[in-house]
């Protein structure tokens, strides 16, 4: 263990000083090195296995966000800083990852690294769905009531964007079996906890935050990776205990 976390120290402080100095637009200068901690918190406490599924979420994360910028960027509903990540970015992102990877540094258990999946699946189907959405989206809805509003509207859906969400979650979801960190049979459940918590995330966008200043978009983005890690450990933890028909086992 302590082996792997000198490797963790290592290879994140290199990857840190490289990214720090190097021109790279995908994360500022604070970002960067916060997200060196998260990296380091990762693979101390998952290996790298959990490396990989957070490196594929920021790398396709990071990419999707460039998909039809001149198009967002003419609309007015591009990510700020062309899409760098800074810290509050880092952390509303991956804050529910970081807690499940300590959580199973801590007590380990199968179902901190089903957490933590997740946690990430959710993340990068919101990013994709809403990516996606407000570049190509012909049509875009309000998810409360329909309505038909303007592409990058707090809470609005499409077709294409949504489609494009779950197929994103799914990968995320599958590398997560591809790499060993959770069993095949667990798949669905990290799957549809994914999409469920990012129909949930555009409702409480449409719904909530409106009403509260300190609803940012990086704390929905906390309580949507939240809800995902919450509703496929507890799918689970009910089902290992024998509280629905074991549809899928563990």
């Amino acid at each position: 263990m302590q082996q792997q976390w000198l490797t963790a120290l290592l290879l994140n402080g290199a990857i840190a000083l490289i990214g720090y100095f190097s021109p790279q637009k995908a994360l500022t200068k604070a970002g960067v090195i916060h997200a060196a901690i998260l990296g380091l918190v990762v693979w101390g406490s998952l290996g790298w296995q959990g490396y990989a599924i957070v490196s594929a979420y920021f790398l396709l994360g990071t990419a999707v966000t460039k998909v039809g910028m001149k198009e967002k960027e003419a609309k007015g509903i591009a990510e700020k800083r062309g899409g760098a990540r800074g810290p509050e970015n880092v952390w509303g992102s991956a804050l529910t990852g970081a807690v499940c990877a300590l959580g199973n540094a801590i007590a380990p258990h199968p179902l901190w690294i089903l957490g933590y999946s997740a946690s990430f699946a959710a993340k990068l189907g919101d990013t994709t769905s809403s990516e996606v959405g407000k570049a190509y989206g012909r049509r875009t809805y309000l998810i409360t009531t329909l309505q038909s509003v303007e592409p990058g509207t707090e809470g609005a859906v499409s077709l294409e964007g949504t489609l494009s969400g779950a197929i994103a979650a799914g990968l995320l979801s599958g590398l997560a079996v591809a790499v060993g960190a959770i069993p095949l049979s667990w798949l669905a459940t990290c799957w549809l906890s994914a999409i469920a918590a990012t129909t949930i995330e555009s409702w409480i966008g449409v719904v909530l935050q409106p009403k509260f200043d300190w609803l940012t978009n990086e704390v929905v983005n906390g309580i949507q990776t939240t809800i995902a890690a919450a509703i496929a450990v507890g799918a689970i933890a009910a089902l290992t205990a024998g509280l629905w028909p074991q549809i899928i086992q563990p």
